[in-house]
């Protein structure tokens, strides 16, 4: 107790000045950064060089060899997978491994996928031609997107998995899409980490490697988990199809347009039409079905982190609209749907 009159002022004087210290860095830090902003804004998107950052994120995803864990955050669930990447003259093959919940498996040889779902010893088979899959991006070309969204470079690097990575911000020019933050490894281009953002900037769905490993890959990976002699097969074809022959209007909201219409086809029976609408970036589905009794009688939206999602009844059948949009944007598509039976005279 003797030495506590003087081992107190000097604490108090040791605290003052590391206290000083941590202020004198916080200023530094948020002056630098306010500087680096605006260098940022000083200097106008370069059009082309936002097109070619964007394509190489792209190209990286289809054509590099990796492997690594991601976290999917959607509202408060969250999700662990594991990819597995290869690309040869051939095209590419793809493992997906869901490592929460029930086991789950994806299998990608070019555009076929195989879901292999254990507790039942099955596996359902589709062809699907999308590269929008987590590390890829886009539905169609970076220069489309150029069209609906702002495209800039932060100038200072960031880090994710280990790896500094150049961070790409996509703000969009109208309400009906949300805006974007990526985060693209500095060497290869792969993307690490994608965020969709809230207008008020807040981030409401994210997408990120934990770990992750570029090239050097064994082709062992790709290779099921499970043996699976003896599951049962199940085909899910899709068959292209002309809405509008139909007799349906779709909609679609500015900068959206239609990439894909298909019907499909279960076990040989088509029972559900489909039509995917997006800027290159976001996408809106649009599925058609027979109505039953089992469809919810109360509709209305169902939000999720970034994915809403609005159902209807119109005659004799059942409208379910989903996408990774504002609900306005959803409800916009679902209210624009109409029927006319082909052959039908118009009202």
């Amino acid at each position: 107790m003797k030495y506590r009159a003087v081992l107190e002022p000097a604490r108090t004087a040791h605290f003052a000045v590391a206290a000083r210290h941590i202020l004198f860095a916080l200023a530094c830090a948020l002056a630098a950064q306010a500087q680096a902003q605006t260098a940022a804004h000083d200097t106008p998107p370069d059009p082309a060089a936002s097109v070619a950052l964007l394509q190489r994120i792209q190209t990286a995803a289809q054509r590099l060899d990796y492997t690594g864990v991601f976290t999917y955050q959607q509202g408060p669930a969250l999700q662990s997978s594991r990819v597995t990447h290869m690309a040869d003259a051939k095209g590419e093959y793809e493992r997906l491994e869901v490592l929460d919940g029930q086991p789950l498996e994806f299998l990608r040889n070019n555009d076929e996928i195989q879901c292999l779902i254990p507790s039942r010893r099955a596996i359902l088979v589709e062809q699907r031609t999308a590269r929008d899959r987590f590390p890829g991006l886009m539905l169609g070309s970076a220069q489309q997107l150029l069209g609906q969204y702002d495209v800039s470079v932060e100038p200072e690097p960031e880090r994710v998995a280990d790896r500094d990575c150049q961070v790409i911000s996509l703000d969009p020019k109208d309400d009906s899409r949300y805006g974007y933050r990526l985060c693209a490894d500095t060497d290869s281009g792969l993307l690490l980490r994608a965020q969709t953002l809230a207008p008020q900037e807040e981030v409401i769905e994210q997408v990120a490697f934990t770990s992750v490993q570029i090239g050097g890959i064994d082709r062992k990976q790709l290779k099921p988990r499970w043996s699976t002699a003896g599951w049962k097969v199940v085909r899910t074809n899709l068959i292209p199809t002309d809405l509008a022959a139909a007799g349906w209007s779709v909609g679609e909201p500015a900068g959206f347009t239609r990439i894909t219409q298909v019907q499909r086809s279960m076990g040989g029976k088509p029972n559900v039409k489909q039509v995917m609408l997006s800027d290159g970036l976001a996408a809106i589905s649009v599925f058609i079905e027979p109505f039953s009794p089992s469809h919810p009688q109360q509709v209305g939206p169902g939000p999720r982190g970034a994915i809403h999602v609005v159902g209807r009844r119109l005659g004799d059948y059942w409208i379910t609209v989903l996408g990774e949009v504002p609900l306005a944007t959803i409800q916009q598509v679902a209210d624009s749907i109409q029927y006319n039976k082909p052959g039908a005279s118009q009202p």
